[in-house]
């Protein structure tokens, strides 16, 4: 055990070490004479048996009673720089608990050995971002690249919103209304971003139930890392976009708690350290890469009405039939588009990027009147029901400017929800279907040998029971012995061989002059012509040129079969032509545009153009008002109690669906109100009728329906004159 050292001398609070003896050299210096004594063994005295040490007063002198205790050896003085000489007292044990000492003076390092230690320093931190850098440009090139392909630019385009078709008075037919495109970006759903190697095909067991497309199609879209944007579902209502939103909240902290938090620190560590190669279902998002983009949603809120006029759009929200087709381009204004950094899925709002607006698309107001569109619809509707009709259609027109007031199908479809109908309910037909017109052609004719002087309404008319003509013979609807008739007759009565005797006398004797006369009056009425509309699917008719019409047909075209087709407003505007004086306007159906900055641009007016004389009209007026008052007539069940009426009724043989022959009938009735200072045209079109098939039985009914609605919709004063009553007989 080694001896305790013994106190220091000096300083406050501790005792102090006797003086050696007078005399005796001082501490550690020796007498030349004396040798030193060797020292002998001593043992440590316990702290119970080492005497107390006497306590110092403040002033640092020893206490009398200390003084007495312990006498005081006189000390010598020491010379100055000398430490004091160790007596053998000093050999003595020290006390176990040792005193505090004053703290030492902190000593200066030398400058060099600092700054060569800062070198070292230096050194060993430009070395670590040296080799930093050697491994994040050369050695992890590869990885970092793939890693920073999640942190990359997302172009996410912004649909403009679509503008709206509206009626004549601005309620919205076609509108559009917030929606929801559901959106991902495949390269968050590959293994190595979800941990799971089937995330493409758990997302589309979630959203396939929600936004309705197969989950084939969504895992295969899903499928594609290199592409950053898929559109999974366009269109999605609210409720759709809510329930995605919550889904994906859900899974998101149910794989954001510890337990997965450390199954994704162990992917890609070997196997020996507790690595693993996927996370647990649980503990994967698979929903984490989907997204939604607000959009718009296309709404008809007048469900069928004028549906097939005002069209539909597709599930890309583009225009695909009718006038959603055909003004796609005005109605879908210029989309924008909205680029900015994402990491994970997230904004990255410091990352910058660029936003270019969508322009709205441009509204379109039509000429059609929704009261009279609805009592349009309800009547062909209904005589289609009852006729048991393929089809029909009903076409209201302003007679002085050209504008459709009402086009109606029958069947119709429903555009919000297109899986009800059948392909062929989703066009026009009343522009669509190309038809023989039959009877009411034979307006034409008149207007032809009446415009050319030929003849007059009281022209005298002798009508056999048949009249052989290349070979054929005609006949007409009824057999009946001769017929006396006046030209005002042979329209009142439909006859076809009236008409052809009628059409002869243009030719003198010539019958391809006369094919060639009557040609000239068809087209002028715009017979095989673009009726101005450039409606999708719109056909412009059939009309043989007379040099190429052959046996029969230079004789039945003059009463509306074989060569001559047309359309149903077509036919609709041959008599608003007539009830306008001879002057023909061109049909219309938008009245108005209005511009993103609210700009209105009315539609200019219609083309005029005169096909007869105003006196040709005039007197054409009053045979076809026989028609209808005269009992001969055909047309009295389209009479109008307070209004005169004058229209003329059709019967045609409808021609077959592979363009051989026959199969079935049209009926029509094509006629306008009031006959002296006529307002509107209405036509009536059934196709193929089985309960019937003469167009006064059946189309009669329903141009009184519409007229008399239309009518009272406008607010048209009744007639305050009587018909003319033109004679349609005479006695030979």
């Amino acid at each position: 055990m080694s001896t305790p050292r013994q106190p220091s001398a000096g300083g406050s609070g501790n005792p102090r070490r006797p003086a050696a003896p007078k005399g005796a050299a001082p501490r550690g210096q020796a007498s030349k004479k004396a040798q030193p004594a060797k020292p002998q063994p001593t043992k440590p005295q316990s702290a119970k048996a080492q005497p107390a040490r006497p306590k110092q007063p403040a002033g640092g002198q020893p206490a009398k009673a200390a003084a007495a205790r312990t006498p005081r050896a006189p000390q010598q003085r020491r010379p100055e720089g000398r430490p004091p000489a160790r007596s053998q007292a000093a050999a003595r044990p020290r006390p176990k608990s040792r005193p505090p000492q004053r703290p030492k003076a902190l000593k200066l390092a030398e400058p060099k050995r600092r700054l060569r230690v800062i070198t070292v320093v230096l050194s060993l931190v430009f070395s670590v971002f040296a080799g930093r850098l050697v491994q994040l440009q050369l050695l992890d090139a590869d990885a970092l690249a793939a890693d920073a392909n999640t942190n990359r630019y997302l172009n996410i385009p912004i649909t403009a919103e679509r503008g709206s078709i509206t009626s004549s008075d601005g309620v919205a037919l076609a509108a559009t209304v917030d929606a929801y495109d559901i959106t991902a970006d495949p390269a968050m759903f590959t293994p190595e971003a979800t941990g799971v190697p089937d995330a493409p095909e758990q997302a589309a067991a979630l959203l396939s139930p929600i936004i309705g497309v197969p989950k084939e199609k969504i895992a295969a879209d899903l499928h594609t890392p290199k592409s950053r944007y898929k559109r999974l579902a366009a269109q999605q209502t609210p409720s759709a976009k809510s329930q995605i939103s919550e889904l994906k909240a859900n899974l998101e902290k149910q794989a954001g708690s510890r337990a997965c938090q450390a199954q994704k620190r162990q992917l890609g560590k070997p196997a020996d350290q507790g690595g693993r190669t996927r996370v647990d279902n649980e503990c994967a998002n698979p929903l984490a890469g989907v997204f939604n983009q607000e959009t718009q949603k296309r709404v008809y809120p007048s469900d069928g009405l004028a549906a097939n006029l005002v069209g539909f759009v597709n599930g890309e929200g583009q225009g695909a039939g009718g006038l959603e087709l055909q003004y796609q381009k005005l109605l879908a204004g210029k989309d924008g588009h909205n680029s900015y950094a994402q990491a994970g899925g997230r904004l990255v709002p410091t990352a910058g990027g660029s936003l270019e607006a969508a322009v709205p698309g441009s509204d379109v107001k039509l000429t059609i009147n929704r009261d009279i569109q609805w009592a349009a619809q309800r009547a062909i509707a209904d005589q289609v029901a009852n006729s048991g009709a393929e089809k029909g259609y009903v076409v209201v027109q302003d007679v002085k400017t050209g504008r459709v007031l009402a086009m109606a199908t029958a069947p119709g479809f429903n555009p919000n929800d297109l899986s009800t109908a059948k392909q062929s309910q989703l066009g026009n037909a009343a522009l669509g279907d190309a038809y023989e017109p039959g009877s009411t052609a034979k307006v034409m004719s008149m207007a032809a040998v009446l415009d050319s002087g030929k003849a007059t309404w009281d022209t005298k008319v002798t009508v056999p029971n048949r009249l052989v003509r290349a070979g054929q013979q005609f006949k007409d609807d009824v057999d009946h012995d001769n017929w006396y008739l006046t030209l005002a007759g042979v329209l009142a009565k439909s006859s076809n061989i009236g008409t052809i005797e009628a059409i002869e006398t243009l030719g003198d004797g010539d019958q391809l002059k006369a094919n060639q006369v009557l040609d000239g009056y068809l087209r002028k009425f715009g017979v095989a012509q673009p009726t101005g509309l450039n409606f999708p699917g719109e056909t412009v008719g059939k009309l043989k040129k007379p040099e190429d019409l052959v046996a029969s047909e230079k004789y039945n075209i003059s009463f509306g079969q074989g060569p001559l087709q047309m359309n149903a407003l077509q036919a609709t505007s041959v008599y608003s032509t007539i009830a306008n004086g001879g002057v023909r306007v061109a049909p219309s159906i938008v009245q108005g545009i209005t511009s993103p900055d609210g700009k209105y641009s009315p539609t200019p007016p219609g083309e005029q153009t005169r096909v007869v004389s105003d006196q040709t009209a005039k007197t054409l007026t009053q045979m076809l008002e026989s028609v209808v008052d005269d009992e001969q007539g055909t047309g009295g069940k389209a009479a109008i109690p307070g209004y005169r009426v004058a229209g003329k009724t059709g019967t045609a043989n409808r021609g077959a669906a592979n363009g051989v022959g026959y199969d079935g009938y049209t009926a029509s009735f094509i006629g306008f109100a009031p006959a002296e200072a006529p307002r509107v045209t209405v036509s009536c079109t059934l196709q193929g009728p089985v309960n019937g098939h003469f167009g006064g039985q059946l189309c009669g009914p329903v141009f009184k329906q519409v007229m008399e609605f239309t009518l009272k919709t406008l607010q048209v004063p009744p007639s305050n004159s009587e018909a003319p009553n033109l004679p349609v007989d005479w006695k030979p």
